[in-house]
């Protein structure tokens, strides 16, 4: 496995996700695969697609950073509340 396989088994929901797969396929075989048979499996054929839907950040390549050179806006000016005349005299 490599390392960012190791890393995704810190995961909890990986885990978890590891654990139905074991289920799922074990009632495929007829027999339990046991987890170290479903984790070999899960990471080998869906790890990258869990990567790219849970952790987009990941699979992104780094942009470059430019300075904004853009003009800020103004801020709009605030409306004057007026109250009616007729409540207050």
């Amino acid at each position: 496995m490599g390392n960012q396989n190791k890393d995704l088994l810190q995961n909890k929901e990986v885990i978890d996700e590891i654990g139905r797969h074991r289920w799922i396929e074990s009632e495929k075989a007829g027999h339990d695969i046991g987890f170290e048979q479903a984790a070999e499996d899960w990471l080998k054929r869906f790890s990258s697609a869990w990567i790219q839907y849970h952790l987009p950040q990941r699979t992104e390549e780094p942009k470059e950073i430019k300075p904004n050179t853009q003009k800020v806006a103004e801020a709009p000016k605030k409306a004057v509340r007026r109250r009616a005349s007729s409540y207050y005299r």
